[in-house]
């Protein structure tokens, strides 16, 4: 039973991925791709915090598991089973994909594109001089 729901659970977050990706207006899956280095890069030096360390380190480490030869035995000797866990982490990286770079590229844009600012609008300050 909780194989099931896990499955089903899978199925609804891959069928909300593709339903954002859907949408008119969304950016495509070649521009979230090349996205990624930018928000990377962005969240290591603190302009961006929508998003923290962990969980990309947590997609990464979904992209290797799925990729990973050592899951190929399972895979062989387990059939269909075997493959439902790589489906099920394909179907969370991928809608966390989505959801990710779909954030930081809407920040990009309140943000004078690919450049400066934090996540949050109020954490912005604006640089002046004193006059005395």
């Amino acid at each position: 039973m909780r194989k099931t729901m896990a499955k089903v659970g899978a199925l609804r977050t891959l069928a909300a991925a593709v339903k954002d990706l859907a949408q008119p207006g969304s950016p495509g899956v070649s521009e979230r791709l090349a996205a990624l280095p930018r928000m990377v890069a962005a969240v290591r030096s603190g302009r961006y915090r929508g998003v923290g360390m962990g969980r990309l380190g947590l997609i990464a480490a979904g992209v290797a598991y799925v990729v990973s030869p050592v899951d190929v035995v399972p895979e062989g000797l387990l059939l269909v089973a075997g493959l439902a866990d790589d489906a099920m982490v394909l179907s969370w990286v991928a809608a966390a994909l989505v959801e990710e770079t779909g954030a930081f590229l809407e920040w990009e844009k309140t943000h004078g594109g690919k450049g400066g600012g934090s996540a949050d609008p109020k954490d912005e300050t604006v640089r002046s001089h004193v006059v005395r």
